[in-house]
């Protein structure tokens, strides 16, 4: 394949790390990353800058000084709560600032591969394929709809939208949470914790999902790829999943639905994707959920 110079947002992300270790690994990247702290902590080869995408001029300055040939958007407001409570601040870093990053990858050439969410549709149908229409139940859900839509209209064919869902897998940098490592604190710690019954997701390794999205930047794929895990399962039965690979008290876990929790945003109920597009096109091959359990506890000297 061609050198490409790789930019990377978000990068002190859960994501965003993993991708940048993962990018930093292979010599025909260059990769710039960035973020708004002064620094960031992923392994691999690479640069970095701070740089917050809600604000133009530096957008604008990091384009100039770069000249990516690849952009990979890992940055974004994802309290779901917050983002129903401070739109404003939710609308300008989901959907302001990816309209300024699909203008500046219209004007210089650049691919944008935009990262985007489950909580685009109403949770209705789940699992869902690529083709299915957007029906979002909260802001958050909006204004990545948005986000997508900006790069649909930006005015240039080199775009790659890359959904995924209930992503986890923080590893050693443990900074960084996520459902896994919440449940992991609670249960250590002999708390209960209350588990809905009637949210169904397909749970996603970091890891695996940086893969993905190499692939995407390597065999130069466009339009939408839904890139997560393979199996579909409620949240209850991934927490006892959790419980029992860590050999944690799983009576601990409390099943209850969505109705016992009084959370600002509402949550669709059945999500999760059909992953066929990204497994024939890309090779894609999510590892199984206990497989990467075992893992992350090993790194994590858990296990």
């Amino acid at each position: 394949m061609l050198y490409e110079r790789v930019l990377v947002t978000g990068a002190n992300g859960l994501l965003g790390r993993e991708l940048v270790g993962l990018l930093g690994r292979f010599s025909e990247y260059d990769v710039l990353a960035t973020g708004r702290s002064a620094t960031t902590q992923s392994d691999g080869s690479y640069g970095y800058m701070p740089l917050d995408i809600t604000v133009r001029r530096d957008v604008q300055h990091a384009f100039r000084d770069f000249e990516p040939t690849v952009v990979i958007n890992c940055a974004a407001m994802t309290d779901v709560d917050r983002c129903e409570t401070d739109r404003k601040a939710c609308w300008k870093a989901n959907a302001e600032a990816v309209e300024t990053l699909a203008q500046q990858c219209s004007d210089t050439g650049a691919r944008l591969i935009q990262l985007s969410t489950d909580f685009v549709f109403n949770g209705l149908n789940g699992p869902y394929e690529e083709n299915a229409r957007p029906d979002p139940v909260n802001f958050y859900g909006k204004s990545k709809q948005a986000a997508e839509n900006a790069v649909r209209r930006a005015g240039f064919d080199k775009w790659t939208i890359a959904r995924t869902v209930l992503v986890y897998g923080a590893g050693s940098h443990t900074d960084r949470s996520d459902f896994v490592l919440w449940l992991l604190d609670r249960l250590s710690s002999e708390q209960s914790v209350q588990v809905v019954t009637d949210q169904w997701r397909t749970p996603t390794c970091v890891a695996d999902l940086a893969w993905g999205v190499e692939r995407i930047v390597r065999r130069r794929r466009g339009g939408i790829f839904h890139l997560s895990g393979a199996e579909w399962m409620s949240i209850y039965d991934f927490a006892h999943m959790i419980a029992d690979v860590f050999g944690l008290d799983s009576r601990l876990i409390r099943p209850v639905d969505a109705s016992t929790f009084r959370q600002t945003a509402d949550r669709p109920a059945k999500t999760g994707f059909i992953i066929l597009k990204a497994q024939t096109e890309l090779d894609y091959r999510p590892r199984p959920v206990r497989e990467t359990l075992r893992r992350i506890g090993v790194r994590l000297g858990l296990v």
